[in-house]
């Protein structure tokens, strides 16, 4: 039985340390690209690929994706996919199972046999108020108009007019 010496094994411990705290902070990025975005993002949220219920493109970089019973996920893509609003199919693909910003991929199938594979840039969960400023931004849905305050009569002195 061979003998490890100490001082090999300090230098490993070493590397996994180093190594761990490059991979942590070349992850910890808290950026998005799209700025004036009406949605606080961090971009770096995950989905398990098999919650995955429903898509909604937005254009042709961005998606709305519900997985499980009500989680919304907004999605970017790193490039424009052509003709990803008038497809009928596409899928998520990563080695892992879940989908995450710079591990995944939408594939985006045209039925005629030619399948785009375009890398996810960023996710981020989304809630409700922030799901409807999305759509408003992409055009899927009309601005709600605020009503304005019904006036309210104001109790007095009484004013007399005068000749």
């Amino acid at each position: 039985m061979d003998i490890v010496p100490i001082k090999t094994i300090i230098k490993q411990i070493f590397t996994v340390v180093i190594s761990c705290t490059l991979v942590a902070c070349a992850t910890s990025e808290d950026r998005y690209e799209s700025a004036g975005d009406p949605v606080t993002t961090r971009g770096h949220d995950c989905i398990s690929q098999s919650t995955i219920r429903d898509y909604q493109v937005l254009d042709d970089r961005n998606l709305i994706v519900t997985a499980g019973a009500k989680r919304r996920y907004h999605v970017q893509l790193s490039r424009k996919a052509f003709g990803l609003r008038s497809n009928w199919k596409i899928g998520f693909r990563s080695p892992t199972g879940r989908i995450c910003a710079g591990m995944g991929d939408v594939v985006v199938d045209d039925s005629f046999g030619d399948k785009e594979t375009i890398r996810i840039s960023s996710i981020k969960e989304v809630a409700a108020d922030e799901l409807n400023a999305l759509l408003v931004q992409f055009g899927k849905k009309v601005p709600e108009v605020e009503r304005a305050a019904a006036k309210e009569e104001v109790n007095g002195a009484v004013v007399e007019e005068l000749d």
